[in-house]
């Protein structure tokens, strides 16, 4: 990623490591989960993906103990073996869970705060 890009973005990501599955309609593929942010995550390519830009994808990360964080998103790109997906809708325990990740993994709730603020804005 550029330097450029990088001072462009607006969400923290987070390093983590869950059981993570894309669907698309009847499609599922298990992926590895790379990053996740407020806005979104990024994957590895699923071996066999066949996932239809401009369809609405269903990403679901498994974090345990009935904790699961479930987002409807789109894929914004791919490239380099890499998939990355804003996500569009979150439901209320999904985003709770997303946020208490990003607030232990900041460490700064100052940060979260910003971020979570950021979530209603339009990009510039």
């Amino acid at each position: 990623m550029s330097d450029d890009h990088a001072e462009r973005r607006r969400f923290s990501r987070i390093a983590f490591d869950a059981s993570t599955e894309i669907s698309q309609g009847e499609h599922r593929w298990k992926a590895e989960l790379l990053d996740l942010s407020l806005q979104g995550v990024l994957v590895e390519r699923p071996e066999h993906f066949e996932g239809s830009t401009g369809q609405a994808f269903q990403v679901r990360i498994y974090l345990g103990f009935d904790a699961n964080v479930y987002m409807d998103a789109e894929l914004a790109w791919e490239r380099e073996g890499l998939l990355g997906f804003n996500c569009r809708h979150i439901d209320l325990d999904s985003i709770s869970h997303l946020r208490r990740l990003v607030e232990l993994n900041l460490g700064d709730e100052s940060l979260l705060e910003r971020e979570l603020t950021l979530l209603g804005e339009p990009e510039a």
